[in-house]
């Protein structure tokens, strides 16, 4: 190095005190605020190079920091964080002009212009308008977010949060040597990516994007987040972004070593302004670059190098400008050139580790022959391009240190032309950063337009069935048969459901064929309730044009519980299409789409078993060869039954009699419409043609009652087909049923005054439904008329001599209604003044009632 350095002596303030570190800061103008570790802060002018103010604080200071707009000057104490204002400081300092040589002013800060009364901060940062406060607690440091004033010292400040870190292991400091010794402060700087609009001060610097990038995430540099940098006492190097919500306080990198000094270098000359690697410095001489370097011969990208070296120690403190750190031992000023490893090995291969290190630890510091400097002020460049550095020494001396000029115009001569072939390279690594980007982008678009053609489907689907009015209009629908099976030596009735998807669209994957079976009545074993049941079949890709079949059970054998209705829907869950994205939403409701489908009934025609005439056969033999053990049960059950009537009053006499009656209902059809609709639809007939015999009529409607069904329900194969009138089968309670079709030809008998006038009816189909269990008979009896319902619907209009008897039957069934009434209202009067009426007769008379109702039905035709 050509020259010496220039030393001159300013001013003297004493020794420093033990409390903190001292510290130099420029602040408005020419002057400088200096924290020599007492309770004062001094501002001193650098043009008329004297002391003008001196600020009291009621402890120790700590840390000092300035507003971006030189308004505000933010103090740390041992008591908290004071706030003062710059502009009244200055006019409250002002002293008549014959006192204005002689000394400076004192101004004293009360409790009054406390901000935060935080105590034990130890660093302040400003970025923007949030102050943060870094202190130390028991076992963990605590970095503090407030909201800081604006306008005027007097401005309330918020807190808005705080993050914690716990203490490295290896602590420097003992208590005895806080309370003793110096406290080191820890180091707090703010790192801006290179698109930041935040305004730059000397604790602010600007990163490249790709050395910002790799260090601090692609969150960080997306969001131009300011990132925080804490250098602590233990060693570890911190980060946190600013900007980000949910992140923390992280560790970057550990020195292992009190962490004396954090800054940025521009190491080379690019033009871009922006500065290109992080410098951490150790107090034991440990100095870390962090700087972008190539992946190496495996890798194509970049990786952070983080390149270690050592230097003499102890450091005191440390600063750096574009190129260069300037560092003190207490003993020598010395300067290390960060520029001369990376263009010394502009012509070199970096191909392994070893070196691209190399060239870093081969440089030493050079020693500027400057001693017991303890304090350093930012580095700043004089007219002529000298650069100067403002100190303070151990004994409170303040020295302005000019570096020659040679030195600069040798770091300038140092610059290569194969400078821009690192320009081309680094903006080829860009190239292949937004490629790579780009093809990260291409997929996600593709798998969003996946997404968003499968959600367009889904809606098209949801208008196709949400518009259709009726359920048979749906193209997409079900259908069900019923079959009994036999298990481990148990019956059960299976339902089979069949998906029809006659709709143009394809149903892939996230639907769901959800089906719920809701009996309409319960059984005495049920304790009275009557619960739902739903089943869940996920499918995908059902085509245009094919169906999906499914089982399940639907009651097993002794079961009572019919009719019951089967619902049927589809369910799409946008959690199987969106994936993580469906958490977001409020509940589990909005993350399914559900749309009905149609509502299938299930009845006792459907759920009796058949017999065969194999069966009925040796039925009839058990019975003929028991009929005298019989006929002597029957002879001690009433003996029984008198026994116990006689001392209960003759009211359970008729119970057991009652269960074993046979109960039966009926109805009646005409010939014409069964031959109308039932028989020429099965048997493709002509209308014209001659009728059929009676006894085929009524086979074919028992044939049609057990195997077809209103809405989509059928009965499935139950052996062989059905030959006579006459069927016998089991219901699912487990008692057997019979049903009979007959035809008959009766007159209707129609009351004219004292007159009866009969009328000749036309031939009828009667059928009818026997067993001596009534709910049996009363399940039997509303099926079959809910089919013939659908006869109804398809019979053709009737002439007007047909309505007339079906007038006068109606007359006829009117009569017989108000006898009934007559009846009932008989008993129920009874029954309310107990005369000569017993609660069994009651139930006998309200019970042949209901027979006569049952057994006497309408016309219909």
């Amino acid at each position: 190095m050509e020259g010496r350095c220039a030393v001159e002596t300013w001013a003297e303030f004493g020794f420093p005190g033990s409390s903190c570190t001292p510290k130099i800061k420029f602040g408005v103008g020419t002057d400088v605020f200096l924290c020599i570790g007492s309770d004062e802060v001094c501002v001193f002018s650098t043009q008329e190079r004297k002391l003008t103010i001196v600020i009291q604080f009621p402890g120790p200071v700590s840390d000092l920091v300035e507003s971006h707009d030189k308004q505000l000057l933010f103090v740390a104490c041992r008591s908290g964080v004071y706030c003062v204002s710059l502009q009244s400081l200055l006019s409250r300092a002002q002293s008549p002009p014959a006192e204005a040589s002689s000394s400076p002013a004192v101004l004293k800060i009360s409790s009054e212009f406390l901000l935060v009364p935080d105590e034990g901060v130890l660093s302040l940062l400003l970025v923007s308008s949030v102050l943060l406060t870094l202190s130390q607690r028991d076992t963990s440091w605590m970095l503090t977010l407030y909201n800081s004033p604006k306008l005027s010292a007097s401005s309330s400040c918020e807190m808005l949060t705080s993050f914690s870190l716990p203490l490295a292991s290896g602590v420097v400091h003992s208590d005895t040597d806080r309370m003793t010794g110096r406290g080191r402060r820890p180091v707090l700087i703010c790192v801006l990516s290179e698109t930041s609009e935040t305004t730059l001060t000397d604790d602010h610097f600007r990163l490249e994007p790709v050395l910002f990038k790799l260090l601090f995430g692609i969150d960080a540099a997306l969001a131009k987040s300011p990132v925080i940098l804490c250098g602590l006492p233990d060693g570890c190097l911190c980060f946190l972004p600013l900007s980000l919500p949910g992140s923390r306080l992280r560790v970057l990198h550990s020195l292992e070593q009190p962490v004396i000094f954090v800054g940025a270098s521009v190491v080379t000359e690019t033009g871009l302004g922006h500065a290109q690697c992080l410098v951490a410095v150790g107090e034991q001489g440990r100095v870390v670059l962090i700087k972008t370097e190539k992946g190496g011969p495996e890798g194509g990208g970049n990786i952070a190098a983080f390149i270690e070296r050592c230097v003499p120690a102890p450091v005191m403190c440390g600063r750096v400008d574009k190129n260069c750190l300037y560092y003190s031992t207490g003993s020598d000023l010395l300067v290390l050139d960060l520029s001369e490893g990376s263009s010394g090995r502009d012509g070199q291969e970096r191909d392994v580790e070893t070196s691209r290190n190399t060239g870093f630890a081969l440089q030493s510091p050079t020693s500027l022959n400057v001693c017991r400097v303890i304090a350093l002020a930012e580095p700043m460049s004089n007219t002529a391009g000298e650069v100067q550095l403002l100190g303070l020494s151990v004994r409170g001396q303040l020295q302005r240190i000019s570096l020659p000029v040679g030195r600069e115009d040798a770091r300038s001569s140092k610059v290569a032309s194969t400078q821009v072939g690192r320009g081309v390279r680094d903006l080829l690594s860009a190239i292949g950063d937004v490629c790579e980007r780009a093809s990260t982008l291409k997929t996600a678009i593709k798998s969003k337009n996946q997404i968003l053609r499968h959600l367009n489907q889904v809606i098209n689907i949801s208008f196709l069935l949400i518009s259709s009015t009726t359920s048979e209009e749906k193209p997409i629908r079900c259908h069900a048969i019923t079959e009994w099976s036999r298990l481990l030596q148990k019956d059960s009735l299976n339902l089979t459901c069949v998906l029809n998807n006659s709709s143009p669209y394809v149903l892939e994957r996230g639907w769901t064929l959800s089906i719920t079976v809701f009996p309409l009545s319960y059984s005495p074993s049920a304790g009275g309730e009557s619960s739902s049941v739903n089943f869940s079949f996920p499918f995908h890709n059902l085509h245009a044009g094919e169906t999906l079949e499914v089982s399940l059970p639907l009651a097993a054998a002794g079961d009572a519980s019919f009719p019951m209705t089967v619902s049927c829907s589809l369910v799409f869950s946008l959690s199987s299409l969106l994936g993580r994205e469906a958490a977001n939403f409020p509940d589990s409701h909005s993350r399914c789409i559900s749309l009905p489908l149609n509502t299938l009934t299930v009845d006792w025609l459907h759920a009796l078993w058949v017999d065969s005439p194999v069966t009925i056969q040796k039925t009839a033999a058990s019975q003929c060869s028991n009929t005298a053990v019989d006929t002597i049960q029957a002879f001690l059950s009433s003996r029984r039954t008198r026994c116990r009537g006689r001392g209960q009053g003759g009211e359970q006499s008729a119970s057991n009699p009652e269960r074993e009656q046979q109960h039966s209902a009926s109805v009646r059809v005409s010939s014409e419409l069964l031959r109308d609709t039932l028989v020429l639809k099965s048997s493709g007939l002509d209308p014209q043609g001659p009728n059929l015999a009676p006894q085929n009529v009524c086979v074919s409607l028992l044939e049609w009652l057990l195997s077809e069904g209103p809405g989509g329900v059928r009965t499935g194969h139950q052996g062989d087909k059905i030959s006579s009138s006459v069927v016998h089968a089991r219901g699912p309670n487990g008692r057997t049923v019979k049903l009979t079709a007959k035809e008959v030809k009766n007159d209707l008998q129609v009351n004219v005054g004292e007159e009866s006038v009969g009328k000749e009816s036309p031939t009828t189909v009667e059928v009818q439904v026997e067993s001596s269990s009534i709910a049996a008979v009363c399940g039997l009896h509303h099926a079959v008329l809910r089919r013939v319902q659908t006869l109804l619907q398809r019979a053709p209009e009737r002439a007007a001599s047909t309505k007339t008897v079906q007038s006068l039957a109606l007359r006829q069934a009117l009569q017989r209604a108000e006898h009934l009434l007559q009846e009932i209202q008989q008993s129920r009067v009874s029954g309310a003044f107990g005369v000569g009426a017993s609660t069994g007769t009651m139930t006998r008379s309200l019970l042949a009632v209901y027979r006569e109702l049952r057994e006497n039905p309408l016309l219909i035709i």
